[in-house]
């Protein structure tokens, strides 16, 4: 990947995908205001380079609608309690980004307009060019898909050029390298690989949509302070998901 500079970053548009996880810190439930605060201030630091971004935030640290659902509840009802805490998710993340003076919007596929706005095409793509930061919450508005797959339509829909996939692994590895010593680490790996592999990356719907758009997902490790402004420029440790 080529270096950037803040005159003419590669990436003129991205896609930021976190999980809901990445906002507990050590905690085992719920949001971590200092981790919620480090996180945005990376968004900043990439934001100052003049790259437009997009966020999509998983809401596992609050509720997660297949668990749910693998408990008894009904699955449609569940993934839309899961929804519901994305959209947590997304106001705890305006709040830090506004409080570092970064002009953010929350952009919510269920209507509920006392808090978010509506999800409207044009209008989120004219956000972004005003140089604000856009946390699209709620999924896609519809059960049985993940936030994956919402962060993957949305990038599509935005025309974003990458989607990057913080994670608390730097890449993609042929097993869990927290479980097994000997996992390797791709440098760059396919769609089609990640998907006969089952490396895990995202689900097999988001892959699909990302490889059908060649749109690339750059996982990297989100608690590498500085992590996601060094890949701009061509530094650190991470993994291409591409064609």
């Amino acid at each position: 990947m080529p270096p950037i500079d803040s005159s003419a970053p590669t990436f003129k548009r991205v896609m930021l995908k976190i999980s809901g996880e990445a906002l507990m810190g050590e905690q085992a439930y719920g949001l971590h205001p200092p981790t919620v605060e480090r996180i945005a201030n990376e968004v900043k630091t990439v934001h100052d380079l003049g790259v437009e971004i997009c966020l999509v935030i998983g809401g596992g640290n609050i509720f997660r609608g297949l668990q749910g659902s693998a408990q008894g509840m009904e699955r449609t009802t569940a993934d839309y309690m899961g929804m519901l805490a994305t959209v947590m998710n997304a106001l705890a993340m305006q709040s830090a980004l506004e409080s570092l003076d970064v002009f953010t919007r929350v952009i919510s596929a269920i209507p509920m307009d006392q808090v978010c706005e509506p999800y409207i095409r044009r209008r989120a793509v004219r956000h972004l060019e005003k140089k604000r930061v856009c946390i699209f919450a709620a999924g896609t508005g519809n059960p049985y898909f993940t936030t994956d797959t919402a962060a993957t339509l949305r990038a599509t829909e935005m025309t974003c050029q990458a989607i990057f996939k913080g994670t608390k692994v730097d890449g993609v590895y042929d097993k869990d390298p927290e479980k097994h010593a000997d996992a390797v680490r791709y440098d760059d790996v396919t769609y089609n690989d990640v998907l006969a592999k089952r490396l895990g990356v995202m689900d097999a719907s988001a892959i699909a949509l990302a490889r059908d758009n060649r749109l690339p997902i750059i996982v990297f490790s989100l608690d590498e302070p500085g992590g996601f402004k060094g890949i701009l420029a061509g530094e650190g440790t991470y993994t291409t998901v591409s064609e």
